[in-house]
């Protein structure tokens, strides 16, 4: 199994585009499987033709990507510049399937009527349109579809109208592109949220829709007003708009930490009820624990997230990272924080990705949309060490 992988800036040229194919091509010295492409909007009127010097100049058989408010390519992290960033992945005993879905058919479109039963799907890799595509549906009913198996990749970002953003698959543009990863090659999927609980976790004892009155005993608001107080000086005078819910993926925790949450944005409190609403719907009985996000907590739960994986698995031969457009510069202050940890702790390998409107991955069995989050599905030949 091979990679390559090819990044560039600047406005769409024929000529720019056919030296990345090139570049693909001579890395991987055979026909690409799947190209995965990322690239901004203002690539859109130019998508046929950058599909095709991809297709014919980097011999790949598929080409399928969606457009990006910031790129990723191997240490690169690209925000808010014209450009791409391609991936090409070429392997003989590997299986690389791939689904156009529209609004219209996915209810009805599943993971079997596109891999034969003789052949093993790892995992998916999905890029859709949140202007077009109910994407948290289509989760819901493509998860137990497809046998359980992890979902990662990203909503497509690139500007705040539907004119500006797209996913496409061969240069033509639909809702919804899925990759499936399956034979020699292995799926590992990594979820880093970016948050550490603060507080006690509580069960959710009285909730309507997306507003939680109550926890254990207590009003959510005090609870929220506790958590708060349990952050140092400095952590309190950055916690302004940084403080979140989250929702237990599983009860069978004995000891909740970071990842065993999914985290959701606080929307509003109202002291006088003791409402908190938040932008998920938790259950009764569901356990719930405030969390805290910051550059620090970030960083932690990302290198703990990968020193993990690594131990595991080495480094793989190629990865695709999806990352919130909240991180970043905005988050850590600098440019290439997620893609350097990346890159330094899993082992160089050809890498690429997005900055994303909403991150898909697994957590406690289902696939979710996460917010605030890097993603990434990590493809390897290797059999986990642990």
């Amino acid at each position: 199994m091979k990679a390559a992988t090819s990044i560039r800036t600047g406005p769409f040229s024929e000529e720019q585009t056919a030296s990345a194919a090139k570049e693909l091509r001579e890395s991987l010295g055979e026909t690409a499987h799947v190209a995965l492409a990322f690239c901004s909007p203002d690539y859109i009127p130019h998508l046929q033709d950058f599909c095709e010097i991809l297709r014919v100049d980097g011999h790949a058989i598929n080409v399928l990507g969606c457009t990006a408010s910031g790129l990723i390519g191997g240490e690169i992290e690209s925000e808010a510049v014209p450009g791409f960033s391609v991936l090409a992945i070429s392997a003989a005993d590997a299986f690389f399937p791939v689904l156009e879905i529209s609004e219209e058919n996915a209810g009805s479109l599943t993971a079997e009527k596109a891999a034969p039963k003789e052949s093993s799907i790892n995992g998916w890799v999905a890029l859709t349109n949140p202007f077009s595509f109910d994407t948290d549906s289509w989760l819901s009913n493509w998860t137990p579809a497809a046998g359980g198996v992890p979902v990662v990749g990203g909503l497509a970002s690139g500007g705040s109208s539907g004119e500006d953003i797209c996913v496409f698959l061969n240069g033509k543009t639909t809702d919804c592109v899925a990759l499936g990863i399956g034979g020699a090659a292995r799926f590992v999927p990594i979820l880093s949220q970016g948050c550490r609980p603060i507080g006690e976790p509580l069960t959710v004892t009285r909730a309507e829709n997306n507003i939680v009155y109550s926890l254990g005993s207590r009003p959510a608001y005090e609870a929220l007003e506790s958590a708060f107080e349990t952050l140092s000086e400095k952590e309190k005078a950055t916690a302004r708009g940084n403080l979140f819910a989250g929702l237990a993926g599983t009860e069978y925790v004995e000891d909740f930490r970071p990842g065993d949450f999914l985290v959701r944005s606080i929307l509003g409190a109202d002291p006088s009820s003791g409402a908190v609403v938040i932008g998920g719907i938790p259950r009764v009985g569901q356990t719930l624990q405030y969390q805290l996000r910051d550059a620090t907590s970030a960083d932690s739960d990302l290198t703990g997230v990968l020193k993990h994986t690594s131990a595991e698995w080495g480094t793989p031969i190629a990865s695709l990272v999806f990352a919130c457009t909240g991180r970043g510069k905005s988050l850590f202050g600098g440019a290439s924080h997620d893609t350097k940890a990346i890159q330094n702790i899993l082992g160089a390998h050809p890498s690429s990705g997005f900055f994303c409107n909403g991150e898909i991955g697994p957590l406690g069995g289902k696939n979710c949309i996460h917010s605030y989050s890097l993603t990434s599905a990590l493809i390897t030949s290797s059999h986990p060490r642990l």
